[in-house]
Formats: structure tokens, C-alpha cells, sequence
């Protein structure tokens, strides 16, 4: 069993109170803010719409991190989410999580994070082409449409970044959290900088009276255009606001995780959301709306950089990026494979990868496994439509854990409870709805990525018994469930 097999070496809590917050914010500002407002305002049509648009983003963000606070403060051990939905409503829902994990959500958002990265750094050095020199076509119909397969320059690259920041956290959550805290800060610096210019140096005059007068609204109103607004043009922003709740699954390497997961979750949300309200604000008195809905290949900061400083903010915007998706990327990458590590535990992932390294006491092969998976999307080409798949089972997974949070306050109203949700239980209450409407609308938007993301969760779930009649795990009740449940440090 899981529990006399594998090594019991217990991980290094080496992440502060500051290192958890820096990878709460290093892990949610990526590429996102500085591209996706371009495709939002596409879909909506108004300066208003764009600033609702992630301004409801970022409350809907705010609510689960006040809700996942209590979970994370009840079940301080590796694995975050996957333990809360174990915990809260059965072994399956967990394993279903840690399943969708792997296959799309952190691989597939780490896959579109490094080809970002390698992206912006072909505008420093124009040799790196996105074009495929090895590799073929597969046709898909509409909307997914025809996906190229195969090696370039850029995808290269961008396996290269995932290889060389798995090599870095093999060799210890110390020095990945010190290039996380540092990364963190200079990102943020380097958003701020983007703000403060944007609204002093950068004002235009002509796209301020253009982006907040008449047009500021939509004509026929806020109510023809709330589908749209709560579908399709939150997809990006949503994105970019996910991958607040990793520094959970990396509780077991807290110095604090009962007082620091809560702390870290709330003000780390608090943080990035502020930022991007500002970052689009700045947008707006820079540029006007028809220039942001048509900035060359999105690059919404770059072209704002570009009036404010000339051709020199091609480059600086470039170098900024880089760093911050780089930032971002050693984040999932850290975070993620603690949650197959904590599967193991539980007989529902490789054996092996329940095992630490015996010197850097770190999930080696979890973490080389993710960056193997990882690898093979970034060749797919398709990770532009993976980003569709995961926002919607990404909610799926939000609503349920906020369905476990409820089930946890019947089934055990006596278990301590560090940290209590505020406003329960009409906060969580509200998160819930709110994240029922989004999905709802993606489905009516968005049917077809929607639906795809819903079968990758059901695949799931005859992988699951297959998976527990082939090993004997019992889940939760088994005796790696057992371990990661009880008082054993590493889970």
C-alpha cells in the first residue's frame, strides 16, 4: 500500500507568509492582462462592458477566495483542491479534479503560458518563427477548426522554458520560492510602472472623450449585452484571474498553512484584481477603443507602450512579459504537481509519484511527469482552444467545491475551523450562483469547447474505477487516503 511502499521523507515547509502571496500573484498575472482585453472588447463592444467584464471577474475571484479560506485553513496538506473536494463530498469528485488537472487545466494553462513566453520573445530575437518546420495539419470542423501539429522555433522554446523551470523546482521549494518572490515583485513593479504611465505620461486626450463618453455604455443597454458579458468575454479574463487556489496544493511546504493559506489566498485576489481594473483603466486613456479591439496579434500593453515611449516600448513591453509569464509558469509548475503527488498518496496516480526526492525532498517524478504531458501540448498547437476548455471545467470544479464547503459545515459541524467563511453562508452562497451563471452562459456561448471541457471531467470517471480495481485504492478510506488525511507532514 501507498502507505508502507513509498518513503515517508517529509517535505521542507520553507514558503512564508510572503512567498504563499507572491505565489498567489505570481501564479495569476501571466500574459493575460497584457492581451485578452482586446478579444473582451470584440465581444462587447463598450469601454464600460470591459471594465464590468473584469471588474465581475475579479468579485467572482474575490468570493472564492474567501470561501476556499475555511477549506484551506481545515485541510492544510498537498494536494489544495483536491483534498477539499475528497474531504467534502466523495474520493471520485477529488479524483475527477486531480484527472482534469493533469490533462488540461494546470498542463494545459502552463502549455499556454511558456508558448506566450516564447511568443514575446520573438519579438527580442525574430529568428524564433511560430512556423512548423516538422509536423502536419489535422483538420477539426468548426469552431475548433484545423490544428497544426508539430515542431517551431517558438514551441521549442517554450518546452525549453518548462524543462529548464521543472529543473528548478526538482532541486527545492527554497530556491523555487526566492525566484518566485523575485519574479513576483519586478512583474508587479513592472504593472504598476505600465499604470502609472498610462495615466499621467500616456493620457490622450482624444481616447478619453472617445472611451468614456456616450459610447462608454452600449446603446441598447446593459441588459441586452449581459449574456455576452457573463459568456463568451469573460473566457479571457477569467483566465487570467485563474490559478489563485495553486498555493494550496502546496500547503504541505507552508511554514504556517492554517494562518498563511487564508491570508495569502484573500490578499493575493485583492492584489491582481485592483491591478488589472488599473491596467485597463490605464488602456482606456491611452487608446481608444477600436485600436485596443484591433491591437496586431492582441498585444494590448504593447501597443499603449508603443504610444507612450515609441518603438522603444515594443522591446520594453516584450522584456516585461517574458518575465512575467515566466514567473507565472514557475508557480503552476511548483503548485501543480503537488496536487499528483497527493494522488499517489492515495493510489490514484503513478506510484512513483508519491515518492520525494531523497535530497531535495520535492515530488521529483510528479513533477517531471507534468512537464513531460506539458511538453506534448505545447507541440499540439492547440493551446489556444485549451484555454476554452479549461475556464469551463475550472468552474465546474469551483462550484462543486463550494458545494463540498456547505456538505463539510452538515457532516462535521464540530471539526476546528481556524478560519470561518465571512457572510456565510451567503457568500459562498452567492459564489456558487454566480459561477452556475457563467457556466451556464458558456454553454449557450461557447457549446462546443463547453461541452468538450465537460466530457475530459466524465472520461474521468471510468479511468477512476478501472484505476481503483487495478491498484486496490480505497480513495479516501484506502491506506494512502488514510495517510494524507491523518497527521503525516508531506500531505
Amino acid at each position: 500500500m501507498a502507505s508502507t511502499t513509498q518513503p515517508q521523507t517529509e517535505f521542507v515547509r520553507a514558503i512564508s507568509r510572503l512567498d504563499a502571496t507572491a505565489l498567489v500573484v505570481g501564479s495569476m498575472i501571466g500574459s493575460g492582462i497584457f492581451i485578452v482585453s482586446a478579444q473582451i472588447l470584440r465581444d462587447v463592444h463598450a469601454p464600460g462592458l470591459l471594465l464590468l467584464v473584469w471588474g465581475l471577474s475579479g468579485l467572482v475571484t474575490l468570493m472564492g477566495a474567501l470561501s476556499y479560506g475555511e477549506l484551506a485553513a481545515m485541510f492544510p496538506r498537498a494536494g489544495g483542491q483536491y483534498v477539499y473536494l475528497r474531504e467534502g463530498i466523495s474520493p471520485l469528485f477529488g479524483y475527477l479534479y486531480g484527472w482534469t488537472l493533469f490533462v488540461v487545466i494546470q498542463t494545459g494553462t502552463i502549455a499556454a503560458v511558456a508558448v506566450a513566453f516564447a511568443r514575446f520573445t520573438a519579438v527580442l530575437f525574430p529568428a524564433l518563427a511560430p512556423d512548423v518546420f516538422l509536423g502536419g495539419t489535422i483538420a477539426f470542423p468548426q469552431p475548433i477548426g484545423p490544428i497544426t501539429v508539430g515542431l517551431s522555433p517558438q514551441r521549442l522554446l517554450a518546452i525549453a522554458s518548462v524543462v529548464v523551470l521543472t529543473w528548478v523546482n526538482v532541486r527545492g521549494v527554497k530556491t523555487a520560492a526566492f525566484i518566485q518572490t523575485t519574479l513576483t515583485a519586478i512583474k508587479t513593479a513592472a504593472l504598476a510602472a505600465l499604470i502609472l504611465l498610462g495615466l499621467t505620461v500616456g493620457r490622450n486626450a482624444a481616447a478619453i472623450a472617445a472611451n468614456f463618453g456616450p459610447d462608454f455604455w452600449p446603446a441598447g443597454g446593459l441588459t441586452a449585452a449581459l449574456l455576452p458579458v457573463l459568456g463568451a468575454a469573460m473566457v479571457g479574463s477569467l483566465f487570467s484571474m485563474d490559478a489563485w487556489n495553486n498555493v494550496g496544493f502546496a500547503a504541505g511546504e507552508l511554514e504556517e498553512p492554517t494562518r498563511d493559506l487564508p491570508f495569502a489566498m484573500a490578499a493575493g485576489v485583492l492584489t491582481v484584481t485592483v491591478l488589472y481594473l488599473l491596467a485597463n483603466v490605464a488602456y482606456l486613456h491611452v487608446l481608444p477603443a477600436r485600436d485596443i479591439a484591433s491591437a496586431p496579434q492582441d498585444r494590448v500593453a504593447t501597443a499603449a507602450l508603443q504610444v507612450i515611449l515609441g518603438n522603444a516600448g515594443l522591446y520594453v513591453m516584450a522584456v516585461a512579459i517574458m518575465i512575467s509569464t515566466f514567473g507565472c509558469n514557475n508557480g503552476l509548475i511548483l503548485s501543480g504537481a503537488r496536487v499528483y503527488y497527493a494522488m499517489s498518496r492515495d493510489d490514484l496516480f503513478f506510484r512513483s509519484a508519491g515518492a520525494l526526492h531523497p535530497r531535495y525532498r520535492t515530488p521529483a517524478v510528479a513533477l517531471v511527469v507534468q512537464a513531460v504531458w506539458t511538453s506534448m501540448l505545447c507541440l499540439s498547437g492547440t493551446y489556444s482552444q485549451l484555454l476554452e476548455f479549461v475556464i469551463f471545467a475550472a468552474l465546474l470544479f469551483y462550484m462543486l467545491t463550494a458545494v463540498g464547503l456547505f456538505v463539510l459545515r452538515l457532516k462535521r459541524p464540530g471539526a476546528p475551523r481556524p478560519v470561518r467563511v465571512p457572510g456565510y453562508p451567503w457568500l459562498p452562497a452567492a459564489y456558487l450562483a454566480l459561477n452556475g451563471l457563467i457556466a451556464l452562459a458558456l454553454l449557450v456561448e461557447k457549446t462546443t469547447y463547453s461541452g468538450l471541457g465537460l466530457l475530459c471531467v466524465l472520461l474521468g470517471v471510468p479511468v477512476y474505477f478501472i484505476w481503483r480495481a487495478v491498484t486496490g485504492a480505497g480513495g479516501a478510506g484506502g491506506a494512502g487516503g488514510a495517510q494524507t488525511s491523518g497527521s503525516h507532514p508531506g500531505a
